[in-house]
């Protein structure tokens, strides 16, 4: 299903979003970006009868995942561009408990308020809006004890380290004629998120980086920063927190984590929980 609002501006993902018309099969959830390391699923929690937003959906593919494969009782996939918005309903538009919205993100959850228990984004809209308009359209969204979990780079693609303020910088991008244009990318550092999170009624339960060293003379190094963090407001909740899965002699238990999460098959670069980078 697909609903449609009004949006503003050229459409900087007209061409990027214009280049594939075909299904990905995803197999699990990455937030790496180069979505083959690092954790999965799990980050999202137990999403059974949940209602599930991701900001900036893109191509679709993670979204039509969730709604699929991890039970969601409905998954919005929400993304400004017009062009990607046509691709991933044209994709994915029969894939049942699935709604693609055309709309800015943030001004779509601030006119749903208390509707998701879950928020997510994948180097999606939380990369590309300024967060002191998104987080708290994002937190007035989520129903009480709701959770925001999202990845961002946590370091420029250069290398260049991450922004102390809350500050973006402009990005090369090809506007709709061709002509070349920028778009605002936020780049920040540790400490601002959990900065901007804390000033926005969120309590970090997750914080942690994962480092891909890349491929020689294909790829570059690439660091993603990872948050989950949940709205501060006491209430219960209809989902759960995510659960880590430690194999052990052969066997597989199940450990409730509230906390500190650390998994054990994944290379990530941190002092520890909400660590600096």
């Amino acid at each position: 299903m697909t609903s449609t609002s009004s949006t503003t501006g050229p459409d900087r993902w007209h061409h990027y979003g214009a280049t594939s018309n075909r299904s990905r099969s995803v197999g699990r959830l990455y937030w790496d970006w180069y979505q083959r390391i690092g954790p999965g699923d799990e980050l999202l929690g137990d999403l059974t009868d949940c209602t599930v937003a991701e900001l900036g959906a893109g191509a679709g593919h993670q979204a039509a995942y969730v709604a699929a494969e991890l039970g969601a009782a409905r998954v919005v996939a929400i993304d400004s561009s017009a062009a990607q918005h046509a691709r991933s309903s044209n994709v994915y538009g029969d894939v049942c408990d699935l709604d693609f919205v055309f709309d800015d993100a943030a001004t779509y959850l601030q006119a749903h308020p208390g509707s998701l228990d879950v928020v997510y984004s994948v180097f999606g809209a939380l990369d590309f809006t300024d967060p002191r308009a998104l987080l708290p359209a994002a937190s007035a969204a989520l129903r009480p004890g709701g959770f925001l979990v999202f990845s961002t780079l946590a370091r420029y693609r250069t290398g260049a380290p991450p922004e102390t303020e809350c500050r973006p910088a402009g990005i090369a991008t090809r506007m709709p004629d061709g002509s070349p244009g920028l778009m605002q990318r936020w780049v920040l550092g540790a400490s601002v998120w959990r900065k901007l999170l804390d000033e926005h009624g969120f309590d970090v339960a997750y914080c942690d980086a994962v480092h891909d060293s890349g491929r020689h003379g294909e790829a570059p190094p690439m660091t993603t920063a990872l948050f989950r963090a949940r709205r501060r407001d006491e209430g219960p909740t209809t989902c759960t927190p995510p659960r880590k899965r430690i194999v052990s002699g052969g066997g597989r238990r199940d450990h409730s984590v509230q906390q500190r999460w650390h998994p054990p098959s994944f290379a990530v670069t941190s002092p520890g929980p909400c660590g600096g980078w």
